[in-house]
Parts: structure tokens; C-alpha cells; sequence
């Protein structure tokens, strides 16, 4: 179920300690895992497409590379955590790679919207996604087969056990498609396939005392339709392809319960990740990168008088190297950079009866760029009747990309070291109601960006370069949600977005920002009855804009509006075996997320699904 305001689920990456998302200021969505499965979709940009003032861009047929912005920002002013981990890939400007992300291996999606840097640092700017595996349960597993149209077919396996002493869970997931011409329908297929496994485990080694490992791994290879390489340089029918692998490791401990007055963990993680590019079977350039991180928590609860007191205290400590190769320009634009920085944040959260408050502070320090400070605070009343309000200010930042400081390029491009990073701020108040199986939401937002970083290009030596914009770029929406439910027969829930983006342009006006819907919305149901498990899905996209980079001067290009339909219907033939079919875009609909890439119609899938324990 995607919940307007959720009061029994336990929100993870709102704050920098767990807490009931009733408790929450926060705007917070949560996909949950029957939803996940009830759906069926394969890929994980799929589901978030369901949530509010969520856009999804994909550049062709599904495996495309998509990106996916928060309330009108960039694509990587998104923050990605994979099992607590943090997955934005330093090798590709630290842009989530959504692509990659098999919804097979997710048991549960949590979106948080706003800007969330003074608790998680970093590209916090739109907001902050987080994609948890598939939960550790008793003698548990499941398998599943399943393909269709497009040449598409579809793997997975995944099991669990738990005790009192520990669990451990894993799975591993495979999915392939032959997909469609993106360019013009009339030359060869862009299709996609990737091989996704994590694992994740626990163990209780004493009163108080935790260990934990999770690790995944994310590769694909995706088809698509490039440039011609000789002028005039334009979008065409070719054989270029990608191939993409993200794969990190994370060990903590706990110490203390978390509901004690002291508590806390440490913590360390490594991440790596490697690009490579292909016209044919000709490699043209490659990109690998890697991040280690350090991090600890320390935690102390206590009472005044009626008022409950939650103080965290944490330290990060990350580091980044980068490389990137060139095949066809014989290593003229080769790079080897690192840097490092370090974070101290501060977190105080107090509960008085009907009312809660939030605040926390963070600095992040640079070696490579400007040091910055983030703030975030916020309260939360309940009015009674089951009403309650929240509103709260938060900062966000975006670090410069490695390419935006260091890139080269001959006689073209040439990187700009005193980049700032970007820096958001923005206010949000919701009206929220809550009452047995009925939520409700209305929020209002706005936001500014400054110090955007922006291409440039000089007439006098013809090469562009990377510079901060002198003025803002502003956003400002409306969010209304609502759910329902009649026990497991019935679960339905329904959003809408309103959307106001503007950037300057090169004559100091405002003009509409690119691939943002002004207007968007989304319902989905789900449910059982008998043997019969069901799911169904719509989404609107309203009209966008996009630039045609063709012909100069580049003209802006209005994307038209579209529905998006999906349903899945499963028998139990048995107990633990289940028959299931799915149609994706059942409507046929014709649309673009991104100018010049063509998507897939209708669709049609069958499949079978093995299940124990769940």
C-alpha cells in the first residue's frame, strides 16, 4: 500500500533513528511489500512513478537510463540508500542508477520528500529514496518465472531464516527484454537485460550487543539509439550500448537497545562501481569509481518533567576515488581524482503529549570544494479528531560532480575547480488526518535552488566549462493523498501533484524547467479474496517540456500528457503455488518521457510464483 499518512509503519531515513511515520513531520510515502508484489512490476522506477511529486524519465524502452526527480529537482539531487547503504554511483556525477534496481529484491520503498541533507549530507536536495531487501523471515523463500511481450523474460529467488539469535535473508534476481527500435520503430531492437543479488544478515552476539553485514550487487547491459558520430552530430538509428555494475558491502554493530537511555552503532561500507560504453562491440570510453565511508552514532534518551528527550550525536567520514578512460581519443581525456570530507551532525527530538519537535544541524567538511552547513527543524501536533499538523524548514546540498571540476575534453570541454556546491532550502506545511482504516494529506511546499552548476560556453576560445548560476531556480507544489483500506479484500490509494519549476535563462527570465509535469497524479488497488490476489495501477503524467539540441539554436518542446495503466491478477492453484498474468501500459498509450526515445505499447506477461512462509 502506498500510504498518505501511515501510523503503524516505521519510517528509517526521515530522521537518523527509526520512527513511527504517524511521529514523523516528514512527507513520507511507503511502498510496502505486498504492494511491490501485487503489482508486479519489475523495475523499481516503476513503483516510485505511483508516489507523489515523483517524476520518472525514461530514455526509451524500459532498462533505459531514468531519471528521477523529487518535487522538481535534478536527477542526482536524489539520494539513494540500497539496505541502508548509500548507492549514488560516484563514477556517473553520483546519479542513482534506478535502472539497475530489480523490484524482485525489494521487500519495502520508502520516499522522503524535501530537503534532507542536515541528517544524510549529500545530493539530500529533492529527497531521499530508500530501498530495503527482502525481510528475514522464518523458513521462508520464493520463486518465480515469468515472461511476455518484448522478448522479455524474468527470474527470481529469494529466502530467509530467523531466530533469536540472528537472521539472514538473500535473493537474486534476472531480467531480460529485446524491447523495441527507440529511434523511429523501423531499425534494430534496444532491449536490456541485468543480474541483481543482495544478501543481508544479523546476529545477536550478547545483551545489547549486535552485529549486522548486508552487501549487493547491480549490473546491466542496456541497448540504445546515440548520436552520429560526424556532423551535424544528430540523434540516430546506431548500436550504442552501456554496461553498468554497482556493487557494494556494509558491516555494523549496535551496541544497546535503542529504546535505552544510551545506544548507538559504528559502522564502515565500500562501494564500487564501473561504466564502459559501446558502439557495437567497439568500447569508446569507461568510467569506474569507488567510496569508502566510515560512520558512528551515538544516542541518548532522557526525561524532563513530561517532556521525552532523543539526542543523536553522529560522524561520518567518506572518501571517493574516480577514473575515467578513453579508447577512441587515445586517453586525452583520462582521469584519476579523490577526494575526501568528513560530517558532524546533531539531531534533537523532543515529544510533549500531542506535540513533537525535530531539529538538527550538520557540517559537512570538503578537501576538494567550500565546506557547508545544513539545518533542518520541524514540529508536528495532533488536534485531535484524528487531524494533526506539521511544518518544517530544511537545507539540502549537492557537491560538485567529479567531471564538473576535473573534466577535459580536446578543443571542447574543460572542468572548473572552484565550483561551490549546490545549496536548496525550502518550507512545507501539511494538514494530515488519520483515522482507523482512512489517511489523508494536504501539503504545500517551496523551494530554491542557488548556486546551481551550469554549462558554459566562451565565443572567444569556443570551449564550454562549468560555472554556478548567479540566480535561483524555484519550486513550489501541492501534494494531496488519501488511502483506504477493507482489510486485505481491498487497499486503494489515490495522490495528485501540482508542480511550479522555473529556472533563469540567458536573458535573466523565468521559463519552465525540463522534463517536469506541472500536473501529475496516481491511483493504485490491491487486495485478496480467496484464492485470487490482485493489483492494478494508474498513473498521469501532465505535459512537459523538453529541449530538441538537433539544430541550432535549440528550441523547447512540449511533451504531451499521458495515462499509464497496469493491472496483475494471480490464482493460488495450490498452497504456495501461484499462476499470474500481467498487461503493462494497458491503454497503449503513445509518449516520450524524453525527447526523440520512443517507449513500449501494450504488453502482455504470464508467469508462475513459488512461495512459502509468505
Amino acid at each position: 500500500m502506498i500510504d498518505a499518512v501511515p501510523s503503524t509503519e516505521i519510517v528509517i531515513t526521515a530522521e537518523r533513528a527509526p520512527e513511527q511515520a504517524a511521529d514523523t513531520p516528514a512527507s513520507v510515502s511507503i511502498i510496502d511489500g505486498r504492494t511491490i508484489e501485487r503489482l508486479g512490476d519489475p523495475l523499481i522506477p516503476s513503483l516510485l512513478r505511483l508516489t507523489p511529486s515523483v517524476s520518472v524519465s525514461t530514455s526509451g524502452p524500459g532498462g533505459s537510463l531514468t531519471e528521477v526527480r523529487i518535487r522538481g529537482s535534478e536527477n542526482n539531487h536524489t539520494l539513494l540508500f540500497v539496505d541502508g547503504i548509500r548507492a549514488n554511483d560516484p563514477a556517473t556525477g553520483n546519479q542513482p542508477r534506478f535502472e539497475l534496481l530489480n523490484s524482485d529484491l525489494a521487500s519495502r520503498i520508502e520516499v522522503v520528500r524535501g530537503p534532507q541533507s542536515a541528517l544524510w549530507g549529500s545530493e539530500a536536495v529533492g529527497g531521499v529514496v530508500a530501498v530495503n531487501g527482502i525481510a528475514a523471515q522464518a523458513s521462508s523463500y520464493a520463486l518465480g518465472f515469468e515472461g511476455g511481450s518484448f522478448g522479455f523474460l524474468r527470474g527470481s529467488a529469494s529466502g530467509s531464516i530467523a531466530s533469536e539469535q540472528g537472521d539472514l535473508s538473500a535473493g537474486i534476481g534476472w531480467q531480460k527484454a529485446s524491447g523495441i527500435d527507440a529511434f523511429d520503430g523501423n531499425g534494430d531492437k534496444d532491449g536490456y537485460r541485468n543480474l541483481s543479488a543482495r544478501v543481508r544478515g544479523s546476529w545477536t552476539l550478547g545483551p545489547g550487543l549486535k552485529f549486522g553485514a548486508a552487501a549487493f550487487s547491480l549490473s546491466g547491459r542496456s541497448e540504445f539509439d546515440g548520436y552520429n558520430p560526424n556532423p551535424p552530430f544528430q540523434h540516430t538509428d546506431t548500436l550504442d550500448s552501456s554496461r553498468n555494475r554497482l556493487s557494494a558491502t556494509r558491516l555494523w554493530t549496535e551496541i544497546g537497545e535503542t529504546d535505552a537511555s544510551w545506544s548507538g552503532r559504528v559502522g564502515g561500507s565500500f562501494l564500487s562501481s564501473r561504466n564502459r560504453n559501446f558502439l557495437d562491440d567497439i568500447e569508446l570510453n569507461r568510467t569506474s569509481g569507488t567510496r569508502s565511508a566510515l560512520d558512528a552514532q551515538v544516542q541518548h534518551r532522557f526525561r524532563t518533567g513530561d517532556v521525552d528527550h532523543r539526542f543523536i550525536l553522529a560522524a561520518d567520514h567518506e572518501t571517493e576515488d574516480f577514473k575515467a578512460r578513453d579508447i577512441n581519443f587515445g586517453g586525452a581525456t583520462d582521469q584519476d581524482q579523490s577526494r575526501k570530507h568528513s560530517s558532524l551532525t546533531g539531531e534533537w527530538r523532543a515529544d510533549a503529549g500531542p506535540i513533537s519537535a525535530d531539529l538538527a544541524v550538520r557540517h559537512d567538511a570538503f578537501n576538494r570544494f567550500k565546506d557547508a552547513t545544513t539545518i533542518r527543524a520541524s514540529l508536528l501536533a495532533n488536534v485531535g479528531g484524528g487531524f494533526s499538523i506539521a511544518g518544517s524548514y530544511g537545507e539540502g546540498i549537492a557537491q560538485p560532480t567529479f567531471f564538473d571540476l576535473y573534466g577535459f575534453f580536446p578543443n571542447a570541454f574543460v572542468g572548473n575547480p572552484s565550483l561551490r556546491p549546490e545549496y536548496s532550502r525550502g518550507f512545507e506545511g501539511s494538514l494530515r488526518y488519520r483515522k482507523a482504516s482512512f489517511g489523508a494529506s494536504l501539503t504545500a511546499y517551496r523551494q530554491w535552488l542557488k548556486d546551481e552548476i551550469i554549462d558554459t560556453f566562451d565565443p572567444s576560445t569556443f570551449l564550454s566549462s562549468t560555472d554556478n548560476r548567479k540566480t535561483a531556480s524555484r519550486r513550489s507544489g501541492i501534494e494531496a493523498q488519501a488511502d483506504w483500506s477493507i482489510g486485505e479484500k481491498l487497499r486503494i490509494s489515490a495522490n495528485y501533484s501540482y508542480l511550479r519549476a522555473s529556472e533563469p535563462n540567458d536573458l535573466g527570465s523565468k521559463v519552465r524547467e525540463a522534463r517536469r509535469p506541472k500536473h501529475s497524479g496516481a491511483i493504485s488497488v490491491d487486495g485478496r479474496i480467496d484464492r485470487f490476489t490482485y493489483g492494478a495501477s494508474m498513473a498521469y503524467v501532465g505535459s512537459r517540456i523538453d529541449t530538441d539540441f538537433e539544430v541550432f539554436p535549440y528550441q523547447r518542446v512540449r511533451l504531451g500528457s499521458y495515462w499509464l495503466a497496469g493491472a496483475r491478477l494471480g490464482f493460488e492453484v495450490t498452497r504456495g503455488v501461484q499462476l499470474f498474468t500481467r498487461v503493462a501500459n494497458a491503454f497503449d498509450a503513445n509518449y516520450q518521457d524524453a525527447l526523440g526515445y520512443r517507449t513500449e505499447g501494450r504488453s502482455i506477461y504470464g508467469g508462475i510464483r513459488l512461495a512459502r512462509g509468505r
